[in-house]
């Protein structure tokens, strides 16, 4: 919860002035840190409150919202390349797949005459 009296309380666009640069050198927009108060991202949630109907948050909020989505990422497994041996073990197994069809085809539709 964020506690207005001891955190610096920021308006969203405003807070987004604050983050990092992401793609092509662009802080993320303002639309994306809404997201992040209402929908989250992996499950977290950042905080907000409502001063006078504009929705804001604070620096210390976003700084627990991104050690919360760093956390939640570093537990979810990372999706990458397979081993190049089990890359191969498929290949192998298609193939072998592919020959057999082929064969049984090819046995079906001869003419024992």
């Amino acid at each position: 919860m964020i506690d207005i009296t001891s955190e610096r309380v920021l308006s969203l666009p405003n807070a987004a002035k604050h983050l990092p640069p992401r793609r092509k050198g662009k802080t993320p927009h303002v639309s994306c840190l809404y997201r992040w108060t209402t929908t989250g991202c992996r499950g977290v949630v950042l905080e907000s409150i409502d001063v006078g109907g504009t929705r804001c948050t604070s620096l210390e909020a976003l700084q627990r919202f991104f050690e919360g989505v760093s956390e939640a990422r570093s537990e979810t497994p990372q999706r990458g390349r397979r081993p190049r041996s089990d890359t191969k073990s498929r290949e192998r197994a298609k193939s072998s797949l592919d020959s057999e069809r082929f064969n049984v085809r090819h046995r079906g539709n001869s003419n024992p005459e």
